[in-house]
């Protein structure tokens, strides 16, 4: 059963059933207020009527033979107008009648009072007189209008409320079923595809919040067919590399020099550093990267990384600075990837430093953050390849060679390193002028 025909059962039920209620407690009510509204008082007639057939009741032997015989007295009957009164016993039967009003309009309209004897009921009397009579018209005129009103309102209230409910009900499972429409497309593979958002209630959020998973899956299968084929490219020409040479060696049918095999071992360190980084990669994102924490002081360790890299800067002529602004640079982290990442980082703010450039590295301490920046005067990154510079095989230059770009992994690989220990890492950069790379580690 859809959610609409379930809310609008829901609905229904209760509205019928509170339109019942509705008229069965006004109908009590009015009654019992004409009931006191309406009364006349005939309490001494009724009594000196019912000791007078119980009293024939028991001086006959506790039978009503001979009851139509008796005479009432004058002055009963003449209290009022229009007296009349019926005897029944306690089967229905009719015993005795006085007055000349119908029997059945003295049963409908009288008042009735049980006649006992010895404690026990042994017939019901009926008294009426046109008082009684009227008030009696009265009360049930009143009833009965006030009761086909009453359920005629509750008619009238219900078919208004069911259409409401209905109403209500496609109203609001309208915006749910553009969302199941959209999630089946979502489901048939249609990543990206978005649902409208009509309203600014929980529907509209949950829209907006499926809109959003749908972008990212969209991006998510746009990054997985783009890693394919990546790595489909970067594996293919290092293999047909190998495979070239291998043909010609073949061809030539001579015994291989040494250092013709050369070039056949670059590729392959080049097939086995990818491999590796992307093994890296895939467990680093995977949450299953493997951390070894103990005490590093930062500041020794760059100063390391600085030194390792000081005859790459040489031959461009490059000034490499370490300044540090606080004493407490010990924390605790794996020293190995930690050197992975800022190896990445001055490798590559030492490949785009023009000769005579310079490279800063700084270290600066905050309230539970070692701050790390390594910061070049390099060509600088254009602002569309910011958001996508820690992407796996990114490369803002598309055009230079991989001798010169590497893989295009470093950089991912040294923000999943950096998220594995707590900290982030963030870039800025101005063409022309330089970039900064800040690191963050919790202390």
């Amino acid at each position: 059963m859809s959610i609409r025909r379930k809310l609008f059962l829901s609905l229904a039920a209760f509205i019928i059933g509170m339109g019942i209620i509705f008229s069965l407690i006004i109908k009590v009510v009015v009654t019992d207020i004409l009931d006191a509204m309406l009364k006349v008082d005939r309490s001494q007639e009724t009594k000196e009527l019912s000791t007078i057939f119980a009293h024939y009741y028991e001086t006959h032997h506790h039978s009503w033979n001979g009851i139509q015989q008796i005479r009432l007295h004058t002055a009963i009957m003449k209290r009022h107008e229009q007296v009349g009164m019926v005897l029944l016993s306690r089967k229905g039967e009719q015993l005795y009648a006085a007055g000349e009003i119908p029997a059945s309009w003295v049963i409908g309209l009288g008042i009735p009072t049980k006649i006992q004897a010895d404690g026990k009921t042994v017939a019901f009397l009926y008294y009426y007189d046109r008082e009684v009579g009227n008030m009696a018209k009265a009360r049930r005129g009143i009833t009965s209008s006030v009761t086909t009103l009453s359920l005629l309102s509750a008619v009238v209230l219900v078919f208004l409320s069911l259409f409401i409910a209905l109403w209500l009900s496609k109203r609001f499972t309208a915006p749910l079923e553009l969302l199941i429409y959209t999630i089946d497309r979502l489901g048939k593979g249609e990543f990206g595809i978005q649902a409208p958002v009509i309203t600014k209630d929980e529907y509209g959020k949950v829209a907006q919040t499926f809109n959003e998973m749908s972008r990212q899956l969209q991006q998510e299968e746009e990054v997985r067919r783009r890693l394919v084929a990546d790595v489909a490219h970067e594996l293919r020409t290092p293999l047909t590399i190998l495979r070239g040479k291998l043909d010609w060696f073949q061809q030539q049918r001579r015994p291989i020099e040494p250092e013709k095999l050369l070039p056949l071992q670059d590729e392959l360190i080049r097939l086995t550093r990818l491999v590796e980084d992307l093994h890296q990669l895939s467990l680093a994102e995977a949450g299953k990267l493997t951390l070894e924490r103990k005490p590093t002081n930062m500041k020794s360790l760059l100063q390391q990384l600085i030194e390792r890299v000081a005859p790459h800067a040489e031959e461009k002529n490059i000034r490499i600075h370490l300044t540090c602004s606080t004493n407490h640079t010990t924390i605790c982290v794996d020293p190995h990837r930690i050197t992975q990442v800022f190896l990445n980082l001055l490798v590559n703010a030492i490949r785009y430093t023009p000769e005579g450039g310079a490279v800063n590295v700084m270290i600066d301490e905050e309230p539970v953050m070692l701050q790390i920046d390594v910061s070049d005067t390099g060509i600088g990154i254009a602002p569309e390849h910011l958001p996508f510079l820690f992407d796996r095989f990114y490369r803002t230059d598309e055009a230079r060679t991989r001798n010169r770009g590497g893989t295009g992994l470093g950089l991912a690989i040294a923000k999943e390193f950096v998220s594995a220990h707590g900290g982030t890492i963030d870039v800025h950069s101005t063409l022309g002028q330089g970039t900064t790379f800040r690191v963050k580690l919790p202390r």
